[in-house]
């Protein structure tokens, strides 16, 4: 099954909540999906209520090279994760100058960890060494984009940078854009969901994730919206989403 890399550049985005309520979306669906935190502060893991093993995590496979299967925690709501810690950050500073260094995610994603379907990896807003990690091993792009003014800006400069690599690689990533934050009240939100649209036509998923309390509240409980307010709208809306990329093929193997 497809490996999906949830990244913006842009911080405050929805990177974590999407990665977090999709999870629980699919899980509900049967699915087995498997979540890795590539973000050293460590949000999904908290989110999904996992507290890193001392002396494991993703910092043990970078550092280590400790197998990914090895490092798998179960979550509650019933989906494997490989959390993240402070000690994540260290990667960048003393493996960034290794061209090997971006590779040791795409060489570590084997055929028995593709079993899990699908893989989602939620990346930090910034493109080091970690970020090139996770481009590198993903099949699809998932791009989160507040309903602002910034966050329009970014996902510009986010598509240049996917173009450098994407030349680089001689090969283009299939991704969609979902516009999150949304608050149908404000005209400027309607503003940037059709400037997205115009510039990146059917990249842009129909679903928008509109703000909702349940949706800011529930991860600071180590709950997904579906535990946490099952008949909110953050619930439906992802429910939405879920369906909506799984049948546009999005969780299939791309490459």
């Amino acid at each position: 099954m497809g490996v999906i890399a949830v990244f913006n550049q842009k911080g405050g985005v929805g990177k974590t909540t999407t990665c977090l309520n999709l999870a629980a979306a699919w899980v509900r669906e049967g699915m087995r999906p498997m979540l890795l935190d590539l973000d050293p502060q460590g949000n999904l893991s908290l989110a999904s209520g996992v507290v890193p093993q001392k002396g494991m995590g993703m910092a043990a496979f970078f550092q280590r090279q400790i197998p990914l299967l090895r490092l798998v925690q179960g979550a509650s709501a019933g989906w494997g994760i490989i959390p993240a810690s402070a000690e994540l950050s260290k990667v960048d500073a003393l493996q960034g100058s290794d061209p090997k260094a971006a590779t040791l995610l795409s060489r570590g994603m084997n055929a028995e960890v593709r079993q899990h379907s699908p893989i989602l990896i939620d990346c930090c807003p910034s493109l080091g060494v970690l970020t090139l990690n996770a481009l590198l091993a993903a099949d699809r792009v998932l791009i989160p984009v507040a309903a602002d003014y910034l966050s329009l800006q970014g996902v510009h400069r986010l598509e240049q940078a996917l173009s450098v690599l994407e030349q680089r690689m001689k090969w283009k990533y299939p991704r969609r854009i979902v516009v999150t934050r949304f608050n149908p009240r404000r005209k400027l939100a309607f503003d940037v969901d059709r400037a997205l649209r115009d510039s990146y036509g059917e990249q842009v998923c129909r679903t928008r994730i509109s703000e909702n309390a349940a949706l800011a509240t529930s991860p600071s409980l180590g709950q997904d919206v579906f535990h946490y307010a099952p008949q909110s709208g953050g619930a439906a809306d992802y429910a939405a989403l879920a369906k909506e990329l799984e049948e546009a093929g999005f969780l299939q193997a791309a490459r």
